[in-house]
């Protein structure tokens, strides 16, 4: 199942933000995206419905394996790809912008000749 791009970029900034070792809250992914409170707190709401995460009584965030899984591929398609336009000669800024773009709408096969590429 496809899930939105916002949903996908909600996932991955989860999951960027608790390989810090912290617990994630709502604020927390406020901060980092720069979303407003009720933005975020409207998207964790229909996150957690559609599976993707675990909000415990303190209001912490957790990934479930379903959320952790698409966190993963999109944090990789955002590395991968913005080190491939850095090494283009893409300035860093707009390489990390375009990248954040690019990952959701790229397709699998697409994106693995990148990977294939940049590997070599």
């Amino acid at each position: 199942m496809k899930i939105q791009a916002s949903a996908e970029n909600y996932l991955e900034t989860i999951y960027v933000l608790s390989k810090s070792g912290n617990k994630v809250r709502s604020v927390d992914i406020s901060a980092e995206l720069d979303y407003t409170r009720p933005s975020v707190s409207v998207a964790m709401k229909k996150l957690r419905r559609d599976g993707y995460i675990d909000v415990d009584a303190s209001g912490y965030i957790s990934l479930t394996e379903r959320g952790c899984a698409i966190a993963r591929s999109m944090h990789e398609r955002h590395t991968i790809i913005s080190n491939w336009l850095i090494s283009l000669g893409v300035d860093e800024k707009t390489a990390v912008d375009d990248a954040c773009r690019i990952e959701h709408v790229i397709s699998e096969k697409s994106f693995e000749a990148i990977k294939r590429a940049v590997d070599k």
